[in-house]
């Protein structure tokens, strides 16, 4: 058989990461988990690296959601502009209640196994300190590690000052962020659009595929109390089968390879609006200690160092944010061309297998008629 386009790419990318990757982590192996206090899932965290500054070659531990959490609240606290692959949801997955139910768990297990590897692929992010804690220390010393953070009611106080800070109106924000903005305004809507869409798709597809299986089974019963019509009604019962066959391998193609995609990026649309507006945070506070100076409102010594300090951290976190844009912006368009090359490529193949299988069918009811005229 040819090799496809869209395995070609899958293919040439594989290749194109293993040559260059030294840092590989596995997400797999839920576990469910019951005390007296509460029920809950763990992962196993496989991770396999050559770099120097791990222990080991290869690590093995447990981490549940929570854990996932806490890492992605310090990757935040570290690189504020940086842009943190999302999470996905805390509880309630669209179409899945139950949260310990068999496709909730492994779509999760997808999802975080996508975050890990993410950050892993990431020339910042795989190199803090605490996401190598997150990947090497067994569980009661993550739990000694999380005490060291700062306690609650400083956390709280930390977040009152940053909801505070992007009340404040940036005066000159740099075009460029501004053209951000917008095209994550519309990037968010036209992905939830495509969301929403896709999802009709994928219920209107199962309930197909529901009927088709309640249909076949009938000329399988029929052809039992017929004799003379044995060989044509089970020609189409097989025919109806194998269509089922095919719709359900588009069902599958749709809700594991495109919908995650999708998903992922309609998450990742709030994270940028985070990340643009820690960003606008920063230049906001150093644009207050301008305006401070300005009005001789205090001190000029000093604030004329902090403006030093803000002017330098306002200056690492446009370049930092300017550079991880780039980064996942082509990540984005190599994400969903790959998603929406391997759905066409699907629903051609679909489409081709039901054509071959419809002529066999529409010849099997031909031979079906001409026996029930001759009977009349």
């Amino acid at each position: 058989m040819p090799t496809s386009p869209a395995s070609m790419i899958n293919q040439h990318t594989l290749e194109d990461e293993t040559d260059s990757k030294d840092l590989f982590v596995t997400v797999d192996d839920p576990e469910n988990h019951v005390t007296t206090i509460e029920t809950f899932v763990t992962y196993r965290i496989t991770t396999k690296t050559t770099r120097g500054e791990f222990d080991s070659c290869e690590y093995v531990v447990r981490r549940r959601y929570q854990d996932f959490l806490w890492l992605k609240g310090k990757l935040e606290e570290a690189h504020s502009t940086l842009i943190i692959p999302p999470l996905p949801e805390k509880f309630v997955m669209r179409g899945m209640v139950e949260r310990f139910n068999k496709d909730f768990v492994e779509t999760r297990r997808k999802a975080l196994h996508k975050f890990l590897n993410r950050i892993a692929d990431h020339p910042t992010l795989s190199f803090n300190e605490d996401f190598k804690v997150f990947l090497t220390a067994q569980a009661w010393e993550l739990a000694s590690h999380k005490k060291l953070d700062p306690g609650f009611i400083v956390k709280m106080g930390e977040t009152v000052r940053a909801v505070a800070g992007t009340v404040r109106s940036v005066k000159n924000r740099p075009d460029e962020f501004r053209a951000m903005n917008e095209y994550v305004d519309i990037f968010r809507q036209k992905l939830g659009t495509l969301d929403k869409i896709s999802h009709r798709i994928l219920k209107e597809q199962k309930e197909y595929l529901a009927e088709l299986k309640e249909y076949g089974p009938i000329y399988t019963l029929w052809s039992g109390s017929d004799e003379e019509l044995v060989e044509p009604l089970q020609g189409v019962a097989s025919c109806i089968e194998n269509c089922c066959k095919t719709s359900e391998g588009l069902v599958v193609n749709m809700s594991e390879g495109l919908l995650p995609v999708l998903h992922e990026y309609v998450l990742c649309a709030e994270t940028l609006k985070s990340v643009l507006k820690r960003r606008d945070l920063i230049q906001a506070e150093y644009e207050s200690r301008i305006d401070a100076i300005d009005s001789k409102k205090a001190d000029k010594e000093m604030l004329q160092l902090e403006i030093g300090k803000y002017e330098d951290k306002v200056e690492c976190a446009n370049s930092n944010l300017k550079a991880d844009w780039e980064r996942w912006n082509l990540n984005m368009q190599s994400d969903l061309r790959s998603a929406f090359h391997g759905l066409a490529e699907n629903n051609i193949c679909y489409y081709e297998r039901v054509r071959i299988l419809r002529l066999i069918w529409f010849r099997k009811g031909k031979i079906l008629s001409e026996i029930e005229l001759r009977s009349v």
